[in-house]
């Protein structure tokens, strides 16, 4: 059960001009389950794209990529059951038909398509079955579909993501409303396992790669539930230009960061959710790291602390062994570190002081705060004026039932 993640109501998702979306069942994997969708964007559309890191990428991030250097996207075509990796040059023939099946529907060609996949890894995508559905994906195609559709792309998910915002540009109001899905196999280092945002907002071509790879950075490059980077990581932001405000052609400018901050607060939401319905996931961590040299190594101590099987397993627990937390910063590989200038906190305990335990600490203060559901792990290097932070969640018996049974 997700952690303190309400489910989204479709009337707080915000329909954006020029984005229309239809969902449909194809009997991909199973059936009796919405599992095929596509996002038709008006011409005129800009998109930006980040993708999984991954050397083993699957055949539909090697064709977005393709597809998203020629510009001129007017649709995407999402399916899960299937994650069409591992798949070879036949995985990549099956992404390509599918994306030639949907331009011929449209009346477009076949390098305006982005095809996604999520699913089982290495088993032949079943493209005859995404072609028979399209049809009837987009005839369902409309405005008001971002819920059917975050509902449509779950795999292990409990929950569908979705989050909608607002922001005033120059007089004018621009709307953002994005999806996301994934429980499991996250540590993206780049984006989710899928990420669909758009806006009505004007933004220029040449912005929107900046864009995508600012969101991505400061939301979904910040959570993890288990360290595998997935092979399908795709996380795609649309501005379709449908706004009155002036185009916006530059990140830095007063347009550029009401836009950003904006887009960034939904950004943030999804990716936090991802944790939150981490596979077997009962507590949301925040781990917040300081007075590091720079950001980076800070990012680095955070994600030991948040990749360690044991701190999650104590943190499941509520057991207050936190000398696990302090051995996952010294293995986190800053060579140079003192251990004397080491400060941990748990909530508002003060755990440990200059590298020790403090003498004030008691471990019934810090079960206390083991048994909630949401807990901040903070820790000060003194080694600087850096910071940074990521998000996690514990490890419980149900994340191994998951996986152990994903397949059938």
């Amino acid at each position: 059960m997700a952690v303190n993640l309400a489910p989204p109501r479709a009337a707080d998702l915000r329909p954006i001009p020029g984005v229309r979306i239809g969902v449909t069942e194809a009997g991909i994997r199973k059936a009796d389950r919405k599992d095929l969708t596509v996002m038709l964007l008006d011409e005129g559309a800009s998109v930006g794209a980040v993708f999984t890191q991954n050397r083993f990428c699957a055949a539909p991030v090697q064709v977005c990529r393709e597809h998203l250097a020629r510009g001129g996207i007017r649709a995407l075509v999402i399916n899960t059951g299937n994650a069409n990796a591992g798949t070879g040059e036949d995985g990549l023939a099956r992404a390509r038909a599918t994306c030639a099946a949907l331009a011929k529907q449209l009346s477009l060609q076949p390098g305006q398509i982005l095809p996604f996949s999520t699913g089982v890894i290495m088993e032949s995508l079943p493209v005859e079955r995404i072609q028979a559905g399209l049809p009837a994906a987009v005839a369902d195609a409309a405005a008001d579909h971002w819920l059917q559709a975050a509902q449509a792309i779950m795999t292990t998910d409990t929950l569908p993501k979705a989050f909608s915002s607002q922001v005033t540009i120059d007089g004018h109001t621009v709307s953002v409303t994005g999806i996301s899905k994934g429980a499991g196999m996250i540590r993206p280092n780049m984006a989710t396992m899928l990420g669909f945002m758009a806006t009505d907002a004007r933004v220029s071509q040449d912005a929107m790669h900046a864009l995508a790879l600012e969101l991505a950075e400061g939301s979904f490059n910040r959570v993890t539930v288990d360290g595998d980077t997935s092979t399908n990581d795709s996380f795609v932001v649309i501005a379709t230009n449908k706004a009155q405000h002036p185009r916006i052609d530059s990140l830095a400018s007063a347009a550029g960061q009401q836009l950003k901050a904006a887009m960034l607060d939904v950004a943030r939401q999804l990716a936090q959710a991802i944790v939150r319905d981490g596979e077997g996931a009962t507590k949301f961590i925040t781990v917040r790291v300081e007075g590091g040299k720079t950001a980076a190594e800070c990012r680095q101590v955070a994600y030991a602390i948040a990749h360690s099987p044991l701190v999650k397993t104590a943190f499941f627990a509520s057991d207050p062994n936190l000398g696990r937390i302090l051995a996952a910063v010294g293995y986190a590989g800053i060579a140079d570190l003192d251990q004397a200038g080491i400060d941990l906190y748990l909530d508002d305990v003060h755990v440990a002081v200059k590298g020790g335990r403090n003498p004030a600490y008691r471990e019934e203060d810090g079960q206390r705060v083991m048994k909630k559901s949401e807990i901040t792990v903070r820790v000060v290097l003194g080694r600087g004026t850096a910071a940074d932070t990521v998000w996690t969640c514990d490890f419980s018996h149900e994340y191994v039932s998951i996986n152990a049974d994903y397949r059938s």
